[in-house]
């Protein structure tokens, strides 16, 4: 969209503190290289032959925001860590919504106490509803019902990661590495960061995961706009996923609202691929502005805009990311173990949180930091690769000619399912976990009930993609046999070594099974 036509977006969008219509014209910059699929991409990781002549920490993690999760953890157990953080380590001002069951991870872990995980709750709501165009309002209880003060949360985990002995340096911006036999140099503005292991925690964009994936377009994007306003007349319950358009601009439009502490925050997302003459984030912000009213029943002169949000997410189906080199580790959105669904990485970290300290601190002992044994710390999940088809059951191609309301009314036959087979069916899913009971028992449920409806999705995904899911399902299945399998019994080795990978094929079935998450 020509910036003349965005008339709404930047009037409204100006007015707010800071000033988001700059910020908003830079991430459509980098979205059209995106698009274009000319992106220059720097050789930030190289290699060398000789050793350093001292390594000053066991790990440097580079990347603040989700990195102090790790880093803290790391420093509790002992370990000599540095904390790299480009600017001021501080959390954002918009929260993170989360379940009970994920937060409790931090009082679980020994990182927070109840008050002090208290303290880091900014807002708690119910119920929430699912809603898709023409059918009816499905409703849930305790399901990303929690928003976290990421300021309060990071505050408390640096002032715990300081009192255990690690080392923050902000203002440290990431530059380059030079990996070595016994350890990676890391160049910042000052003196280079000398450490046994690398943790890029620096998301999406980390310069490392651009040159490790090497320019390649993501194999789908989610678009997300939004904003946190005063002014609204209800504001008790949330959204999880609402939709009440059809098929617009070959994309469907997809709503999320909660009750944030200052007002109420409210997302428009679309999924896509990354097309060179798909819409631009702008594009998608004036489409927000002209819904919002519709869509929660207010006229945006009730309303008092606080901020701003908007991103893209771009998802590899080649994920959870391997590094090739030694001596590094991808984490969280750098290693894109959230699922093509997920456009938020908080979630998928404190998941896997527990796993990876565990992870790396074998490591770190048994001295095992070569490339493929830290690989088995991002290790194939079968569960995260099967949601590649409802992502691609959720978007349209560029070409593709669909009926109006297609995705809506499949959406809404697979939740209405889902519903139908009772929480321990429908709540996993809603928080980005798949198993294999839970699934096998909605597709025969659906199949069976309405068969037209699901042959009629084989011509919009493609039969490479269904080939390429039955693949994932199926070793969805052996994964779920072999935890049960494995959890009757203790099979602990007698070497370090051994132990580190009998643990890691341990977690990786438990973990791509979705056998961590209970109702």
């Amino acid at each position: 969209m020509d910036e003349i036509k965005a008339i709404l977006s930047k009037a409204i969008l100006s007015k707010i503190e800071g000033n988001p219509w700059k910020g908003l014209q830079k991430a459509d910059e980098l979205w059209s290289s995106y698009k274009a699929g000319d992106r220059k991409v720097q050789s930030v990781v190289t290699e060398a032959d000789d050793e350093l002549p001292q390594v000053d920490y066991d790990v440097a993690i580079c990347g603040g925001t989700l990195g102090i999760l790790l880093a803290a953890t790391l420093a509790q157990r002992g370990w000599q860590v540095a904390l790299l953080e480009r600017g001021t380590l501080r959390g954002r001002d918009q929260e993170w919504n989360i379940s009970r069951r994920e937060l409790d991870t931090f009082v679980r872990m020994g990182l927070l106490n109840e008050a002090e995980l208290e303290r880091a709750i900014a807002s708690q709501y119910n119920p929430a509803r699912i809603a898709f165009n023409g059918g009816k309002d499905l409703w849930v209880e305790d399901v990303l019902n929690i928003g976290v003060d990421p300021v309060s949360l990071l505050e408390q985990l640096k002032q715990k990661f300081v009192a255990a002995g690690g080392t923050l340096l902000e203002q440290t911006p990431f530059k380059s590495a030079t990996v070595h036999p016994n350890g990676v140099a890391i160049q910042t503005n000052d003196t280079p960061v000398r450490a046994r292991l690398l943790v890029d925690a620096m998301g999406h964009f980390s310069p490392i995961v651009q040159q490790a994936r090497a320019g390649k377009k993501p194999d789908a994007v989610c678009l997300v706009v939004g904003t946190c306003a005063t002014g609204y007349e209800q504001n008790e319950s949330g959204d999880l996923i609402v939709s009440f358009t059809p098929i617009q601009k070959q994309c469907q439009y997809f709503w999320e609202a909660f009750p944030a502490r200052d007002g109420r925050t409210t997302y428009l997302f679309t999924y896509l691929d990354a097309h060179p003459s798909r819409l631009s984030l702008t594009d998608l912000f004036e489409d927000y502005f002209e819904l919002l009213p519709q869509y929660q029943n207010v006229s945006l002169e009730q309303l008092e805009f606080a901020r701003a949000l908007f991103g893209f997410f771009p998802c590899y189906k080649d994920s959870p990311l391997q590094y090739k080199w030694d001596r590094t580790l991808p984490i969280g959105d750098s290693s894109g173990s959230q699922s093509p669904l997920s456009f938020g990485g908080f979630g998928a970290m404190v998941r896997h949180l527990e796993r990876l300290a565990v992870g790396v601190d074998d490591a770190l002992q048994a001295d095992l930091l070569d490339a493929k044994a830290l690989g088995k710390l991002q290790p194939y999940q079968p569960n995260l690769s099967a949601t590649w088809l409802f992502q691609k059951s959720m978007s349209v191609g560029i070409d593709q000619t669909l009926a109006p309301n297609k995705i809506n009314q499949v959406l809404q036959t697979i939740f209405d399912d889902m519903a139908a087979l009772g929480n321990e069916v429908l709540l996993p899913f809603l928080q980005d976990v798949v198993q294999f009971p839970p699934l096998a028992k909605t597709m025969l449920r659906t199949s069976t009930r309405h068969p037209g409806l699901v042959l009629s999705i084989l011509p919009q995904v493609g039969v490479g993609a269904v080939a390429s899911w039955t693949r994932h399902f199926v070793n969805l299945g052996l994964y779920s046999l072999l935890d049960e399998m494995q959890s009757a019994v203790d099979s602990r080795e007698t070497s370090d070594k051994k132990q580190y990978y009998a643990d890691r094929w341990r977690d990786a079935v438990k973990y791509g099974s979705g056998s961590d998450y209970e109702v």
